[in-house]
């Protein structure tokens, strides 16, 4: 099975190309540029994939032999071009690759089995009353066993799993948030995970992770930069800056739920006014124990005078915060999404107020400044298999050791 380019052992980070330092990995850095072209256009032919991805015709086409034996393309019919024979089309095999996805929350863990172009096909939710490392860990690793035994999924067919779970990573000035996971403070999670599970194993927080969904195929995709802010139990920043995550010296960049803002003339963490814990605080006060999303979209649908007092200053809150990202980042658009519902989502965006002093503010936009996200509730653990498919679509090379 084609190996897609050096795995690091931690947070994905962006590799330095050296071209030719290596000619297996020069080989490998080709075998993605073409998957690339492909992926991006969904089906195409070999002149094309030069084009696009600046190797010659007869290397594209050797490429081509390697990645169809290896089961990762498939031949897709041909297409007319014009005065001459119709031209061979080329796609990605669904069934030539796996990621496996795990998103850990403090009260759940979802996993996802995805093919190769992303299509979840097995997805599933398993409550956690006791999040400690061992649990997480035996859950996993069960997970894992599941999805492959309901899915008939070949375990040397997986490329690999991706782990997402709230941030930060390390023992920082944050510790102890109610939005983070104990324990996991110390060691290094992907070697954790990577030696529980036998894979390769990427671990980020899952801000970055459902970023990462919604470029592969969501309201994102073709976007190299944009800031995506998700809802799960905190609220987390996710930045994509030419087509990779920004992670910070530690893997932390974007934890942007504990900047203070303005509601209501009074500074307040933008978590603690606008997250899933804000919402069912701020309803608990008011003698309702809500706990799902669907908890949340029947109130919605009732017009409940409390969660929409909540909505006002979660708008409010997230008009400050779009000031800041906006003007630090200069993203094409910013993207709500996560374990939020969706019309608690359009219902915030339709009341935030766009800042007029920002750098996002150009008649030359192409996307709105704000946007909803469409990968849903399962966002992060979509991301998570995402992360590890990227690698799969992502020329990198690291430098010779």
């Amino acid at each position: 099975m084609f190996k897609f380019g050096a795995l690091s052992e931690g947070m994905v980070t962006t590799l330095k190309p050296k071209l030719g330092a290596n000619p297996e990995r020069a080989r490998s850095h080709n075998k993605q540029l073409v998957l690339r072209a492909v992926r991006h256009s969904g089906t195409i032919g070999r002149a094309e994939i030069a084009r696009a991805s600046g190797l010659s015709t007869q290397a594209v086409s050797n490429i081509i032999s390697d990645l169809l034996a290896e089961g990762l393309l498939v031949e897709q019919g041909h297409r007319s071009a014009g005065r001459g024979l119709p031209v061979q089309q080329y796609a990605i095999r669904p069934g030539g690759g796996y990621a496996f996805g795990v998103e850990v929350r403090p009260t759940a863990m979802f996993t996802a089995l995805v093919d190769l172009v992303g299509t979840p096909i097995l997805t599933h939710r398993t409550p956690l009353k006791d999040p400690t490392k061992g649990v997480i860990l035996d859950t996993v690793c069960a997970q894992l066993d599941h999805a492959l035994s309901q899915t008939q999924v070949q375990r040397h067919m997986l490329m690999g799993a991706g782990i997402v779970m709230p941030g930060p990573f390390g023992d920082t000035g944050l510790t102890g948030t109610a939005s983070e996971l104990p324990g996991w403070n110390i060691g290094d999670p992907a070697e954790i995970f990577a030696t529980a599970l036998e894979l390769p194993v990427f671990v980020e927080n899952d801000a970055n992770a459902a970023a990462m969904a919604e470029r592969m195929n969501g309201v994102a995709r073709g976007l190299d930069d944009f800031a995506y802010l998700y809802f799960g139990q905190g609220l987390g920043l996710g930045l994509v800056q030419n087509g990779q995550i920004l992670q910070g010296a530690f893997g932390n960049a974007g934890e942007i739920g504990h900047i203070q803002v303005l509601v209501d003339g009074r500074p307040v963490e933008l978590e603690s006014a606008t997250s899933r814990l804000s919402v069912q605080a701020c309803l608990a006060r008011q003698g309702m124990d809500v706990t799902t999303m669907d908890d949340l979209t029947s109130l919605y649908s009732s017009a409940n005078r409390h969660l929409m007092l909540w909505l006002d200053q979660a708008a409010q809150a997230l008009s400050a915060a779009l000031s800041i990202i906006e003007n630090l980042f200069d993203p094409e658009t910013v993207i709500l999404g996560g374990a939020m519902p969706d019309v608690l989502l359009d219902h915030i965006i339709a009341r935030t107020v766009l800042p007029e002093r920002s750098v996002s503010n150009r008649p030359d936009r192409v996307h709105p400044r704000l946007m909803r996200g469409t990968s849903g509730r399962m966002t992060a653990t979509l991301g998570a298999a995402a992360l590890v498919l990227h690698q799969a679509f992502t020329p990198t090379i690291a430098e010779a050791r």
